[in-house]
C-alpha cells in the first residue's frame, strides 16, 4: 500500500515500524523530526515531506495528530475524495474525524499501543475491521468495537495500563533494593504478569493464586481493604 502518516511522534513511529517489513511504501511528515528523520534511516522504504507531500504521495492516511490541533493541521491539506483515513486521535471520534478530512472518509479510529512496533499487540477499533485487519492482524490482535461510545469506554479503561506498570515498577524498585541483580528483578515481574495474564482470566487468576494465608491473597487483601478497587473505579468514572 501508499501509506502517508501525519504527526509522527512515539505511537506513530511504533506503527511504521510494525509494518515498515510489509512492503508498504510510507510516507512520513516532517513533524518530529528526530522520529521522522529515524525511520527514514533505517528502513529504505519510508521517506519524509511536509503534511501536503504525505498526502499527495498516499492512498491510506494515518493521522497521529492531537486531536486539539487536528482541525488546523487538516484545514490546510487537500485530500482526494478516494483517500482512506485512519485515525489514532484519542480526543476525536471517528465522525469527527471525518468531517475534517472531506472529501476523503475516515474509515477507521483505532488506539495503538507501543507494542505495536514488534507485534502481539492488541488493537481495539471502530470502523473497517477488514482493512485494519489486513494490515495489523497478521501480527498483533484486533479487537472491534461497534459504537462511539464503546470506544470511548475501552479508551478509559486503557489507562490502567500506566497503573499496572506504576505497580510492576514499584514492586521492582522494592526488589532491587533486596537482591544484586536489579535488571533481573524487573525483568522477572514483567515476565511474571505479562505471561499470566495473557493465557489467564482476571478472575481465573485471582483464583488460582487465592491460596489461604499465601503472599498473593494476603498482599491483594491488603491493597483490597486500602481501597484500591473503588480508587481505580473512581478514576475511571472522572476519565469518562
Amino acid at each position: 500500500m501508499r501509506i502517508g502518516v501525519i504527526g509522527c511522534g512515539t505511537i506513530a513511529s511504533a506503527v511504521v515500524r510494525g509494518i515498515a517489513d510489509d512492503d508498504h511504501q510510507i510516507t512520513i511528515s516532517k513533524r518530529s523530526a528526530s522520529y521522522a528523520q529515524a525511520l527514514a534511516d533505517e528502513f529504505q522504504n519510508v521517506s519524509i515531506a511536509d503534511n501536503q507531500g504525505v498526502v499527495d504521495a498516499s492512498d491510506l492516511v494515518f493521522l497521529g495528530l492531537m486531536a486539539e490541533v487536528a482541525p488546523e493541521v487538516l484545514g490546510n491539506l487537500e485530500f482526494r475524495e478516494e483517500h482512506k483515513i485512519i485515525t489514532f486521535m484519542a480526543g476525536a471520534t471517528l465522525e469527527q474525524v471525518d468531517a475534517m478530512v472531506r472529501p476523503a472518509r475516515a474509515v477507521a479510529i483505532m488506539m495503538p499501543f507501543p507494542a505495536i512496533s514488534k507485534g502481539g499487540s492488541p488493537i481495539m477499533m471502530q470502523g473497517d475491521a477488514r482493512l485494519i485487519e489486513e494490515i495489523f492482524g497478521a501480527r498483533n490482535s484486533i479487537f472491534p468495537l461497534g459504537t462511539p461510545h464503546e470506544m470511548a469506554a475501552y479508551i478509559c479503561a486503557q489507562a490502567v495500563l500506566s497503573v499496572v506498570a506504576r505497580m510492576v515498577g514499584d514492586a521492582s524498585e522494592w526488589l532491587g533494593e533486596r537482591v544484586s541483580d536489579k535488571p533481573q528483578a524487573e525483568a522477572f515481574l514483567r515476565a511474571l504478569v505479562a505471561s499470566n495474564l495473557s493465557v489467564t482470566e482476571s478472575t481465573a487468576l485471582i483464583e488460582a493464586l487465592n491460596a489461604p494465608g499465601g503472599y498473593n491473597q494476603r498482599l491483594r487483601l491488603h491493597m483490597e481493604a486500602s481501597g484500591m478497587a473503588d480508587l481505580l473505579k473512581r478514576g475511571l468514572d472522572e476519565l469518562e
